[in-house]
């Protein structure tokens, strides 16, 4: 059962001064007089604060402030100020302070009467009665399923907390007041915390609560609430040891168990009791906030025939409600009209899924289908679910998919599968939800599925489509050629509908030229053919209709292996103006040979793609055009990503060592949509990297890496990075360029120094120093030994990592690359200050600073600031420490490094730790896990036993445990140095 906070002196609002009254209309005037008591007891008199004079008449403000209104007689002033011991001078002092508060006040709020006095004030100008209308409104809107007004309010209610309350006030009455309110701002605080969880905020209340618990280790409430919020979050051994901390500690201190509450909760936790895994009451959604996805693609117009299909399928979805999830699988090969019948299936079976409709092209028959865990955070973000609680891997979104979905009724249709195991982790599982799936396999390994194969239309289908399209009255006339049509389309909806398209495209053709034209065997031979490329003869009827120009732009556009294309980026492949080129692709959509997939996006369907292929293979003159394409989406690839370095990092010498393009690239505005720019275009560009590691081209395409390597850094598209740069690492190996493949190991260093993996990086770094020595490459002999200083450093290897920082940073000097000779320095200095030698490390990074602060690079000089706080974290200067990591997190954020503010947060933590701050230490630990940290497992292992220590000092022994032993495990699987010391963090508590 929840406590209900209980406020001191409780009040009514008057009428038409209710939070829900004020927010209606006008805002609220602010009273001409207000008071503060919820902090320092203060006075304003419109915007100026007035002097309320000595502590002990504030004390007198305070007792006839918190009365309401109410008169206090003299003698209630006198105890409330002074209790059992009054001076013999009491009632004068009094009325000596009275009198001197009456001459500061405005006339007429403070008044005498009946022998005593009272402040006369208008309703809201009181902060306590503020938060007394704020907690009534939070409590109404709660009672009504308004569980975001609800928080909202009640963390208005909190902000109106300015310190403690009644700050340095004397007397008795202060104190007991000063209780009450505290009392009740911690009952907020639980209510909210509660209303947190009900919102499902597991992770990010972890952290608030850890704070909470150790500032009021006695408070049960919060403890409860702390236990579930890690067994929430899967940290369920932690959930226990915080039971087991708490019961030790209440024996200790109060020699009492804890209330039965708590011990119900441990029994819960243990048995892993399905009910913790949801709020046992969830709050619904205001009706205006609820999200209900409406995903489906348009149905087709001229939907014809497929008339058993369709009743089949309906007959499933609408008997979905009250049965365990309904799955439907519709398989055919392509062009067949899979997703055409789900589609249409789907909108008619809405009215069946009043909660929405999800839709997705899982792209299952091009190279690089869609990852199941990319798919799931796109759905629970239609859904609803913040960014931020989206967890990172496909299990985590898996499961809170499901958790999403319970009691909901929603319509998932996955289009274009590859095969069952790219569809089981979007099935939505729950009772009264379905799923229909299109592909072209027969999912016979789906459990549970309806499995339909759909098969091409009967001829009478084929005609009644062919004259919706084209138009009755023309169809009429000529039947027997229609016939001869649908006939050479071999009965195929999309091949029928591309040819009827075209012809109603074309009002002087008539059907019998249409007919003869397909009566080539040429264009239909194909057509023939079993397999996937069945409908070959119905892209070559389009693409025989296109003018010259469209003809080029479908074949060279279909040589790019991304996902889609920007119009600035197929105005680079076609080597075209911008306005060209988008009335080009405009027109190729009205064919239906390229989809539109967003404003400025284009994308082929996988097969139209294969096929705009082979029309290059067999088309293209001259055969070079092909490969001088593919150069030129290369070269704006690598100019865009180039412009985007360069704004994000001015003065690094890293762009003039990048390959010549021919190009200008992509203009960006400000860094804010270079970034944007960058990370929407990654799928695109490391496809083209991919596709780019031939003689003529491995160059630019390695260099391509170098200039996006944002993309690894924020922890966005690591893995996909790390398999375009191991991709071109071996190009370069077999083709014999050293060039090449030292920058592309440095690269790739990069890469898995972050996730946490050094022997691998210390073995690609070797290299990469030894090719860059062999090519007489600038760039490689700088970064290649500043990334072997820093692996060495997180190896514990300090001597030689200053060695190799010495290195580069000569090197980056000989270049006259100052901003990496800025990054360096600051490496550097995390060898010394490992090594003891900590002012001289302050002094380097100083230096490193110094040119950032210079060249006006921000964003490096977040990292500087990072490592100064280390060091000055070392040198017991905290205060300094926490003024350089703070500053350092806001850029990162800033930037969107997500693993840089996370890996900063644990250095915050342990400056607080070193500073005897165990509390804020354990917080700013908890934050560092939520949001990810530099350096993979490795670094996340540092943050557990950071934690454990914290938590340890707090008096939290048995969670502090189970935090080193997951750090061990950590450790020990990674073969880490770190894991002597956590065993023996763990060994006097084992011994004991």
């Amino acid at each position: 059962m929840v406590d209900v906070p209980r406020v001191p002196e409780q009040r009514r609002p008057a009428s038409g001064n209710t939070p829900e009254e004020r927010t209606e209309g006008h805002p609220p005037e602010v009273p001409a007089s207000r008071f503060s008591v919820l902090g320092p007891v203060r006075a304003w008199h419109g915007t100026e604060q007035l002097n309320t004079g000595s502590p002990q008449q504030r004390a007198l403000l305070a007792a006839l402030l918190l009365r309401d209104g109410r008169t206090a007689t003299a003698a209630e002033l006198i105890d409330a100020l002074w209790g059992e011991e009054p001076p013999s001078q009491a009632l004068a002092a009094v009325r000596t302070y009275a009198s001197r508060l009456r001459k500061v006040l405005p006339p007429g709020v403070l008044v005498s009467e009946s022998g005593g006095y009272a402040i006369q004030a208008v309703d809201g100008a009181l902060d306590l009665a503020a938060a007394e209308d704020l907690w009534a409104a939070a409590e109404k809107a709660r009672s009504i399923g308004d569980l975001c007004q609800a928080r909202t309010l009640v963390n208005q209610a909190l902000d109106l907390w300015d310190g403690e309350p009644l700050a340095n006030v004397p007397g008795p009455y202060a104190d007991t007041q000063r209780t009450r309110l505290d009392e009740w701002r911690l009952q907020l605080l639980e209510t909210r915390l509660d209303m947190d969880l009900e919102q499902g905020c597991h992770a990010e209340a972890v952290s608030e609560l850890t704070a909470l618990t150790a500032a009021h280790p006695l408070r049960e409430r919060l403890r409860e609430l702390l236990m579930l919020a890690l067994y929430r979050s899967g940290r369920q051994a932690e959930a226990l040891a915080v039971y087991a901390d708490t019961r030790r500690l209440l024996a200790d201190e109060l020699g009492v168990d804890p209330r039965p509450g708590l011990k119900e909760l441990q029994q819960r936790i243990l048995q892993a009791d399905p009910g913790l895994a949801e709020p046992s009451a969830p709050a619904q959604e205001p009706a205006a906030t609820v999200v209900r996805p409406a995903q489906l693609p348009a149905t087709v117009p001229d939907f014809t025939g497929r008339g058993s299909f369709v009743d089949e399928l309906s007959d499933i979805l609408s008997a979905a409600e009250g049965r365990v999830m309904a799955v439907s699988a519709l398989a055919g090969i392509g062009g067949v009209g899979k997703t055409t019948l789900a589609v249409h299936v789907a909108h008619a079976a809405r009215t069946h899924f009043p909660d929405g409709q999800l839709y997705v092209d899982l792209q299952g028959a091009g190279a690089r289908a869609a990852e199941p865990e990319t798919v799931l955070g796109a759905f629970l973000r239609a859904l609803g679910t913040a960014d931020s609680a989206i967890p990172d891997s496909l299990e985590e979104r898996a499961a809170l998919y499901r958790s999403v979905l319970d009691g909901r009724r929603i319509l998932v249709l996955l289009d274009n599968a590859r095969d069952a195991a790219q569809v089981r982790p979007l099935l939505p599982g729950m009772e009264g939800c379905a799923a229909l799936v299109t592909s072209r396999v027969r999912m016979v390994d789906l459990a549970g599925a309806h499995l339909v194969d759909l098969d091409v239309m009967s001829p009478e289908e084929a005609l009644l489509l062919f004259t919706r399209i084209v138009g009755e009255e023309r169809v009429t006339s000529e039947r027997e050629a229609a016939l001869d049509v649908v006939a050479a389309c071999g009965f195929l909806p999309l091949a029928i509908r591309i040819a009827a398209s075209r012809l109603a495209a074309r009002r002087t053709w008539t059907v019998s030229t249409l007919a003869a034209k397909l009566a080539d065997e040429r264009r239909r031979l194909d057509e023939l053919q079993a397999g996937d490329l069945a409908v070959k003869a119905t892209f070559e009827l389009g693409y025989g209709q296109l003018e010259p120009a469209q003809a080029r732009a479908f074949r060279l556009l279909g040589l790019a292996d991304g996902p889609d294309l920007s119009l600035a980026a197929a105005a680079a492949v076609l080597d075209l103006p911008l306005d060209e080129t988008e009335d080009l692709l405009e027109s190729l959509v009205d064919t239906s040979l390229v989809e539109s997939a967003a404003p400025g996006r284009y994308r082929y369907h996988d097969l139209v793609r294969l096929y705009a292929r082979s029309c290059a293979e067999r088309d293209e003159q001259p055969p070079g055009e092909r490969d001088a394409a593919m150069s030129r989406l290369l070269d704006f690839y690598l100019a865009s990503a180039a412009r985007v370095y360069a704004i994000e990092r001015p003065g690094d010498r890293t762009v003039d060592h990048l390959e010549i393009t021919q190009h200008a690239g992509q203009d960006f505005t400000d860094d804010t949509k270079a970034l944007d720019w960058l990370h929407s275009e990654a799928a695109c560009i490391l496809a083209c990297v991919q596709q780019s590691l031939g003689p003529r081209t491995l160059r630019r395409a390695v260099d391509l890496l170098l200039a996006s390597k944002d993309l690894t850094e924020s922890g966005a598209s690591s893995l996909r990075y790390e398999l375009a740069t191991s991709a071109a690492r071996d190009a370069a190996a077999s083709l014999g360029d050293a060039h090449a493949e030292g920058r592309a190991r440095v690269t790739l260093t990069q890469v898995l120094n972050n996730a946490g993996r050094f022997e691998r990086a210390a073995a690609e770094a070797r290299r990469a120093a030894e090719l860059g020595r062999e090519s007489g490459d600038p760039w490689t002999c700088g970064n290649a030994p500043n990334e072997q200083g820093i692996i060495a450093n997180c190896m514990n290897q300090h001597a030689a990592g200053e060695a190799f920082l010495v290195t580069a940073i000569e090197a980056f000097r000989a270049d006259g690359n100052r901003p990496g000779e800025a990054s360096a320095l600051c490496n550097r200095s995390r060898s010394l200050d490992s090594m003891g030698h900590t002012s001289a490390a302050i002094e380097l990074v100083r230096q490193g600073m110094a040119i950032y602060d210079e060249l006006g690079l921000t964003f490096r000089l977040a990292n500087a600031r990072y490592a100064l706080g280390i060091a000055l974290t070392h040198a017991k200067r905290f205060s300094e420490a926490l003024d350089q990591l703070n500053q350092a997190l806001v850029v990162f954020a800033e930037n969107r490094q997500r693993l840089w503010e996370g890996t900063t947060h644990y250095r915050i933590a342990q400056v607080h730790l070193s500073d005897r701050r165990p509390a804020q230490a354990a917080q700013h630990a908890e934050q560092a896990l939520t949001t990810g940290c530099i350096g993979g497992d490795w670094m996340r292992a540092n943050v557990l036993t950071l934690l454990g220590r914290s938590l340890d000092s707090l008096g939290q022994v048995d969670r502090a445990r189970a935090c080193w032993l997951e750090a061990l495990a950590l450790h020990s699987g990674a073969g880490t140095a770190e894991a002597e010391e956590v065993r023996e963090l763990l060994h006097p508590i084992a011994a004991a």
